[in-house]
């Protein structure tokens, strides 16, 4: 990228030229990842975050995510942005990209360690085969029905959960015909939903009961993402609760890879020892200039 000065451009402003970069890719979902002890949320602003964000002018990514030491040993701090330059709380595919990261710059431990996130604080590990990750999430509230939410023609059910984020989970018949865009955006801001909106994850059933489609409208990117992590735990929460799966289960995203979920259904309905496990792969290295 051009360091010249001008954000209006489209460009990061030149103080942060010769910062080290690493792009990497969750199961489709893409992300630019900086080392936090080299720099900081605040040396960033949200032109910044959308211009090396930007596909096409920019190193192109889902969003921006800040990987540094946490608050105790073997403890690494995860800061996320969406590529509109918005922080979010909590995303999946970047805390499995993150734990992979932090291994690779030495900050924690491979075969376990605590992943600091606005949303709170989640046991991970990246000791397994393979390019892949895995995040312990929080105990997640069965998700709820919403039924002053309006279904199309196609769409069987809807219910809403909070995995880290709000996830608005849709069965339809066949993913591959929903125009996710068009219909995305309007379901990620119905008032039904809440006034901060929802990612809107649209799901149909594979051969098998354990298997699942899914495609993404992600807030904040506010387009089709290729995969979604804590979305993909909602969806499988939800497939559930209709009685249509069993633990675990394998969400196929739009990218062609999959993500795995792992949970214990307790008697209050809410799901506790949720496990999510996906794809963590380092894309490149570069520079900023």
């Amino acid at each position: 990228m051009d360091g010249a000065a001008a954000q209006a451009d489209g460009v990061v402003r030149p103080h942060l030229a010769g910062l080290p970069i690493y792009k990497m890719t969750g199961s489709g979902n893409d992300f630019v990842m900086v080392d936090g002890r080299h720099t900081s949320p605040a040396e960033w602003s949200e032109a910044d975050i959308r211009a090396v964000c930007a596909r096409g002018t920019g190193v192109g990514a889902d969003g921006l995510v800040f990987v540094g030491l946490g608050s105790a040993p073997n403890a690494v701090r995860m800061i996320y942005f969406n590529s509109d330059g918005s922080r979010a709380a909590m995303c999946g595919n970047a805390a499995l990209c993150s734990t992979r990261l932090a291994t690779r710059l030495g900050l924690a431990q491979a075969q376990g360690m605590v992943l600091e996130t606005d949303a709170g604080n989640y046991e991970t590990r990246s000791s397994g085969p393979g390019e892949r990750a895995e995040l312990r999430l929080a105990a997640v509230a069965a998700p709820a029905a919403v039924p002053s939410l309006g279904a199309t023609d196609g769409e069987r059910r809807v219910a809403l959960g909070i995995v880290g984020v709000p996830h608005l989970v849709v069965l339809v018949d066949d993913v591959s015909c929903v125009d996710v865009a068009p219909r995305g955006r309007a379901l990620r801001s119905d008032p039904a939903v809440g006034p901060d909106g929802a990612n809107v994850n649209f799901v149909s059933a594979r051969n098998s009961p354990s298997e699942w489609s899914m495609r993404t409208y992600e807030r904040g990117v506010e387009a089709e993402t290729l995969a979604c992590g804590t979305g993909a735990v909602a969806a499988a929460c939800a497939v559930v609760e209709w009685g249509l799966a069993e633990l675990p289960v394998t969400i196929w995203t739009r990218s062609g890879r999959r993500l795995e979920i792992e949970a214990k259904r307790l008697a209050d309905g809410s799901y506790d020892e949720v496990w999510l496990s996906g794809e963590a792969r380092l894309v490149l290295r570069g520079v900023i200039n």
